[in-house]
């Protein structure tokens, strides 16, 4: 074999050696997703976090009355970072992707501009793009706040709505309040939002 084929194959094996590595230092894609109690059956639910989890790596952060940015409300005692807490501490450790599933135990007074606060410091941690949840339009305040989130889409090409609104319409996942999810309901909102957290990635 002449020296340049050799030279040539040595390249290319060193490429591929490279690519490798490169494949596996990377790993999943990873994900941190910031909610209340509505999402939060997703961390009790087997196989709704297997579901969720399928190819990325994602760091549940649900908790029980939480807010957006004014201060959260009181459960058991006590209350929760809001979401926007949430996202600042986690510093570069927030991941390519956020996930926000938030706006149940509020008004939609200010939601606009908690919207732009958290992608800010999102955005700021490293983040690729923002996943917004809507909101079951169980009452009249949450149509208002999903006005806010699909109003933000027009101002951060970064943010992308998954209409869970839409997509749960008429479905048997809820409890008796329409809002809080069976282990059914649970498993479906992971699958649903699975796909939005790839294309997250990529905007």
């Amino acid at each position: 074999m002449r020296l340049g084929a050799l030279l040539a194959l040595a390249t290319a094996l060193v490429a591929a050696v490279a690519g490798v590595g490169s494949a596996q230092a990377k790993g999943p894609l990873s994900a941190t997703f910031v909610g209340d109690s509505v999402p939060a059956s997703i961390a009790y639910i087997p196989g709704a976090r297997a579901q969720l989890r399928k190819g990325l790596a994602v760091r549940l952060d649900l908790r029980v009355c939480r807010r957006l940015v004014q201060p959260s409300c009181s459960f058991q005692g006590s209350a929760p970072s809001t979401a926007l807490g949430a996202v600042q501490g986690l510093g570069r450790s927030l991941g390519r992707v956020l996930i926000v599933n938030v706006g149940y135990n509020e008004s939609a007074r200010g939601y606009r501009q908690g919207i732009d606060r958290v992608m800010r410091a999102a955005l700021a941690q490293g983040a690729d793009g923002v996943v917004w949840v809507t909101l079951r339009e169980t009452r009249d305040i949450y149509h208002q706040t999903n006005v806010a989130i699909e109003k933000a889409a027009n101002r951060w090409p970064q943010l992308l709505v998954a209409d869970w609104n839409a997509y749960s319409r008429g479905k048997p996942w809820f409890g008796h309040d329409g809002l809080h999810l069976t282990a059914t309901g649970a498993t479906a909102l992971a699958a649903f939002l699975r796909p939005y957290v790839w294309k997250a990635a990529r905007l």
